[in-house]
């Protein structure tokens, strides 16, 4: 997708402030079958309004540490669903590549109790992909092949816990995905048994140098305020303006 493009140093793929944040770069799937409880859904931090359509219910953070955290007067995007794989948004379409270039990505979070995953798809300097997976409800990495899907490394994602009370429930993730390269051939993490492995042959691993990330995933269940790509972190120069967390107070 942007193979063929300049690539500055900080690319953002998606701001929860702009006037259709999903629209171009963006697919989006929800659960159908459970349309009460899966949706996605554009509101205010602080109030959670507008309501999301058809009286479905916000799931939100409990109220006893909720109401001591610093929320977000901005408008956010509310990913959600009892069933984390079926609702998402992702960046290109299936059948596209982004191909930006840069190692680290940035993504503007918060969580509200439910388990929360994301993902991305990389390829190294020869063309060979690979999956990179962080969740919440991950406790140890591990490694999975296969002989028709990119091999995937499944990471834990830790934040802080509920009781500790941080001035505010949102965080940045940083994630220099570069450096996970050497444990797409790391055999400890391997997490199939001998007796499951495929059949036929095992997709190839990633591995020597990194050249570009080809898609963003996002589940469910967050609110999300950006996602960005930078060649460097901490950035040699301060990022813009509008990429800072304003709060209600």
């Amino acid at each position: 997708m942007f193979s063929s493009s300049f690539q500055p140093s900080i690319v953002s793929l998606f701001s929860s402030t702009g006037s259709d944040p999903l629209a171009g770069l963006w697919t989006v799937q929800k659960d159908d079958a459970l349309p009460e409880d899966s949706f996605i859904h554009l509101l205010n931090d602080e109030t959670s309004l507008p309501p999301p359509p058809r009286d479905q219910t916000l799931v939100s953070e409990d109220e006893s540490t909720a109401r001591q955290r610093t929320r977000l007067d901005q408008t956010v995007l509310h990913i959600q669903s009892p069933t984390l794989p079926t609702t998402y948004i992702r960046c290109p379409s299936v059948h596209s590549d982004l191909h930006l270039k840069h190692p680290w990505l940035h993504i503007q979070v918060k969580r509200l109790g439910r388990e929360w995953s994301f993902e991305l798809g990389i390829v190294d300097h020869a063309g060979r992909e690979g999956i990179i997976r962080c969740s919440t409800f991950k406790k140890h990495p591990s490694l999975k092949l296969s002989s028709d899907t990119p091999p995937l490394l499944h990471l834990p994602l830790m934040f802080p816990p509920t009781s500790s009370l941080p001035l505010t429930s949102w965080c940045s993730v940083d994630l220099n995905v570069a450096t996970y390269l050497p444990s797409f051939s790391a055999s400890r993490l391997l997490s199939t048994p001998d007796h499951e492995w495929p059949a036929g042959p095992i997709r190839p691993v990633p591995s020597g140098t990194f050249s570009h990330v080809s898609y963003i995933k996002v589940y469910a269940t967050c609110r999300l305020r950006r996602i960005w790509l930078s060649e460097t972190w901490p950035l040699d120069q301060r990022v813009p303006w509008e990429f800072d967390l304003y709060s209600s107070t």
